[in-house]
């Protein structure tokens, strides 16, 4: 979600080299053009923000979408459990239904039962991947509540909790698994993030290069580039606009 979407489309197709954000909006009634992939795939989409929603609290940020088989029901049963349903459960044409919630500790995330294309073999969405650059590859939340978040996406989503890692005064980082794989990890929320959140890192094939063009194109790298289990690096940054984002790949220098 972003303030001005020529800007991030400037600053994206640069800092994730591959990518493409389109210049014609998709969805009817709102500013919404999707991200293309260099493979042809997408990685997303860029929604602008009117004013109203601005006025409603919105702000530039990533924000992501859990599958859900009855959007309705499950954001029923997230209402129920704590957290918040922000928008009601609606139909989106040629996309699927959709609704905006929170978890109990406030982070916010889209529920989703997307519209199959008609080859049902690649139904799933493949905008994750562990190792592909121009991917989403780690999903990691701040909360304010780690226990109580780890017990909420195992319940409502089916995720598992296995490994951690020490980070001493911070805390547990607590790594998530779904159907065997490694998507990410809950950690304590830092005193100087105001509220929780998820937090989204994007594959590049070279940290280096990703770094230099998130500074060139206006941008701020606020921790790293750091190396990471694994021997690649990752980095935390803020685009021009505003909207934290992760950068994950090798060094290549």
């Amino acid at each position: 979600m972003t303030t001005d979407h020529a800007a991030a489309k400037r600053f994206y197709d640069a800092v994730v080299a591959g990518w493409t954000i389109a210049t014609e909006s998709v969805a009817p009634g709102m500013e919404y053009r999707m991200v293309g992939r260099s493979d042809g795939g997408n990685a997303g989409g860029v929604l602008t923000l009117t004013e109203e929603m601005q006025a409603g609290g919105a702000r530039p940020m990533w924000m992501g979408y859990l599958h859900a088989a009855d959007v309705d029901a499950k954001a029923a049963a997230i209402a129920a459990d704590g957290g918040t349903v922000t928008m009601a459960p609606w139909d989106q044409p040629g996309v699927g239904r959709l609704a905006m919630v929170t978890d109990p500790s406030g982070a916010a995330f889209y529920l989703m039962d997307p519209i199959p294309p008609e080859d049902e073999a690649n139904a799933v969405s493949d905008v994750f991947s562990v190792d592909r650059p121009e991917h989403v590859r780690w999903n990691e939340l701040w909360s304010g509540d780690p226990a109580g978040a780890v017990d909420f996406y195992q319940r409502h989503f089916g995720w598992v909790q296995e490994g951690d890692m020490d980070m001493g005064e911070m805390g547990k980082y607590q790594f998530v698994q779904h159907n065997g794989v490694m998507i990410g990890a809950i950690m304590p929320r830092m005193p100087d993030v105001p509220a929780s959140m998820w937090n989204f890192y994007i594959g590049v094939e070279d940290i280096d290069r990703g770094a230099d063009a998130v500074r060139s194109g206006g941008g701020q790298v606020v921790n790293g580039p750091m190396e990471i289990p694994g021997g690649e690096y990752a980095l935390n940054a803020i685009d021009p606009q505003g909207a934290l984002f992760g950068l994950v790949g090798p060094r290549k220098n």
